[in-house]
């Protein structure tokens, strides 16, 4: 399953951004020049552009990237190919000029461009990511920087940036980095074997076969979307097309069909997958042999071939375009959308962000993509380097007046008369925008310590981490904290308690693992490290056998078997919980659940941002944010003595509303989670209620 990474719920997908250089000519062929590969490279371009304008208009096609992929692959390997075997080596430094003089001067400006107007357009709230990315998509790195982001729990609600698309990018670079060395490695191998050519389909086999496992052994997983190594094996696959090419022409009579086939196996993929598509794996051949198999048909006989309509004018213009096109589609969109303050375009504004954006493109090839490579602007390694340094300088400074920006408004401190959270609730007191705490730049990073110590237990976990215990050694009083974040949430609120009360507090939490031996799903497929660990926390709790144990968890949690319906699967995960809880209660430990918190919306934060004189407008209604049914209210039911059910909803909601705001107080750091700074407000609220539910 694809990352959760784009607006809202879509990935990023990015096309090839190769050398404009012909491909390798095969045996008996003078061309040079591939009209059908560029209009290949303008349906992928429009593939990614109408996904990105509106995924319901083209649910697969992200599928354009791989695309890309495979004609990047084919266009270096034929470069190369071409150069060691006419010249008999391959000059580095003439190869890595010719990627300056493509790539980096329209990649600088949309950079400089994209990330001025971020920082004119954007929300506070998002201009410190938003910089960062910066710097890693000029420095190629933007895969990694969101493959770390995608295993970050605290990072999952983060918004896109208006670059992250240069991840497909990055990718490529890392690409070009290594692609020449095997190349360097091959020709002694050439001089000394006639079969040389052997060793290189060898080479290059090897990555693909390689890289192909390791995309579908990860696929999946929170990073493999992004990493060079599970991407490899697309670019090698026209790696080995190229090879084959120079050698030789299929038979005319097949190439019409090969053509028509490839073309029915991209387009097919990009109108039947979708966002919960496994993807890149097993899932992603489709598209790259389809791309195959539409340049190994290459100019097929016939007016109505695929390569006939590739090659048109209009189709040549859009692949002429497609670099600089799909460098600013991306960053209009997520700007449009911010301006606008929407989740989606609209028809007039998915009009105007497409219209933009080619036009934008346009100007692009014309004042800077072909003035730089017709006047030889860099001319040599020395000044591709400076080149090169020089945009990083640039587009460093433009992150860096982000990152002050960010910092001058880091300026709230807290009053405990200004700051009064729920002692506000039923007042006429309004709060105010000029006066929040933490401050919505803040916001995100509100969250309980025991993050920062490292006793959140991450997905990967199945036995509980030894220590993460607060408070005094001798304390009569032990309380274990199981369950997700959700739980996590009320440390704060806990610790005030164990702090007055000279408890110890043993904090047993897992990221996305409710408390209940029901198998869960994460990330679309079944959570058996959860269950694992559960398992462990529960054989540990009946030996250590504390007073008692306090768990809460998202009402989200789903079951790994599908059931007939939402009431069922919730039954499920409550009989779970039942499970493990009635274990630990029958040794005589009292269990505390706490009902999970109010929903609010996801872009809370922003919200606040943009509206800070209507607060108002970032609250939600009572009965949307409480709409849905928590299994520990079911659960609790099922265990009997020794257990209760704590419900906090009316601290957090009020008069038919839950605030984003209460008392000048955030209380939300995302769509689901509460500040510690609100948790740790309502730390004499919980108290009192845990005495009541325990008599």
């Amino acid at each position: 399953m694809r990352p959760n990474l784009t607006r809202r719920s879509t990935p990023l997908s990015a096309p090839e951004t190769g050398e404009g250089c012909p491909p390798a000519p095969p045996a008996g062929d003078g061309r040079r020049f591939r009209p059908e590969v560029q209009g290949l490279r303008a349906l992928a371009v429009l593939l990614v552009l109408v996904y990105h304008l509106d995924e319901r208009l083209l649910p697969g096609g992200y599928v354009g990237v791989d695309v890309f992929f495979v004609i990047s692959g084919f266009l270096i390997t034929s470069l190369l190919y071409r150069e060691a075997t006419g010249n008999g080596r391959v000059s580095l430094v003439r190869f890595y000029v010719r990627r300056v003089r493509r790539l980096l001067p329209a990649s600088i400006v949309v950079l400089v461009v994209t990330g001025t107007a971020s920082l004119l357009l954007l929300p506070i709230t998002r201009v410190a990511d938003t910089a960062w990315q910066l710097i890693a998509s000029a420095a190629y790195v933007e895969n990694l920087y969101l493959a770390d982001q995608a295993v970050d729990y605290l990072a999952a609600e983060t918004p896109p940036s208006p670059v992250q698309h240069f991840w497909s990018l990055s990718v490529e670079e890392q690409f070009y980095v290594v692609w020449p060395l095997l190349f360097a490695l091959w020709l002694p191998a050439r001089r000394l074997w006639r079969s040389g050519t052997a060793v290189l389909v060898a080479l290059l086999g090897g990555v693909f076969a390689l890289s192909l496992a390791a995309s579908v052994f990860q696929v999946g997983g929170a990073t493999a979307y992004f990493l060079p190594t599970t991407r490899a094996w697309e670019l090698a696959a026209g790696g080995l097309l190229a090879i084959a090419l120079a050698h030789g022409r299929l038979p005319a009579a097949l190439r019409p069909f090969l053509g028509w086939a490839g073309l029915a196996a991209i387009v097919s993929s990009a109108a039947l997958y979708d966002s919960g598509t496994v993807f890149p794996g097993w899932a992603a051949l489709l598209p790259v042999l389809g791309t195959v198999a539409v340049i190994a048909a290459e100019d097929s006989p016939g007016h109505l071939s695929a390569s006939a309509l590739l090659s048109t004018r209009p189709a040549r213009f859009i692949g002429d375009v497609s670099y600089s096109l799909y460098l600013w589609h991306w960053p209009v969109i997520i700007l449009t959308l911010a301006v606008l303050q929407r989740d989606t375009l609209g028809v007039l504004g998915l009009v105007f962000a497409a219209a933009l954006s080619l036009l934008l493109a346009w100007g692009s090839k014309v004042w800077v993509e072909d003035p730089v490579r017709a006047r030889g602007l860099v001319p040599d390694g020395r000044r591709a380097l400076t080149v090169a340094v020089a945009g990083l300088a640039v587009v460093s400074a433009v992150a860096a007046a982000g990152l002050v920006q960010v910092e001058r408004a880091r300026s709230a401190e807290f009053d405990s008369g200004v700051h009064t959270g729920p002692a506000a609730l039923g007042t006429s007191t309004p709060s105010s925008g000029d006066l929040l705490y933490p401050t919505p730049l803040e916001a995100a990073e509100d969250v309980p310590v025991v993050y920062d110590d490292g006793c959140q237990a991450p997905h990967a976990a199945t036995e509980p981490f030894d220590g993460c215990v607060y408070g005094p050694e001798d304390a009569e009083t032990t309380v274990a904290v199981v369950g997700d974040s959700h739980s996590t949430q009320w440390f704060p609120a806990l610790e005030e308690l164990a702090r007055e009360h000279g408890w110890q507090l043993l904090i047993r939490t897992k990221s996305s693992c409710a408390f209940t031996d029901t198998l869960q799903l994460y990330d679309g497929s079944p959570y058996q490290a959860c269950q694992d660990y559960n398992r462990a926390v529960v054989d540990e709790l009946l030996q250590a056998e504390p007073d008692l144990v306090f768990t809460s968890s998202s009402i989200r949690t789903d079951p790994a078997e599908a059931e007939a319906s939402d009431a069922e699967a919730k039954t499920a995960v409550a009989e779970g919980m039942a499970r493990l809880w009635r274990e630990v209660a029958a040794a005589g430990t009292e269990v505390v659940m706490i009902r999970d918190t109010p929903r609010t919306t996801g872009d809370v934060l922003e919200c606040l941002s943009a509206n800070g004189d209507d607060l108002a407008r970032c609250d939600r209604p009572e009965v949307e944010a409480l709409e849905l049914g928590d299994p520990q209210e079911q659960a609790v039911g099922m265990i009997g003595e020794n257990a209760a059910l704590i419900d906090m909803s009316d601290r957090l909601c009020g008069e038919g509303t839950c605030p984003a705001v209460i008392g000048n107080v955030v209380v939300y750091r995302d769509s689901h989670h509460i500040t510690a700074t609100y948790a740790r407000m309502l730390s004499e609220d919980l108290g009192e209620r845990v005495s009541a539910a325990l008599g």
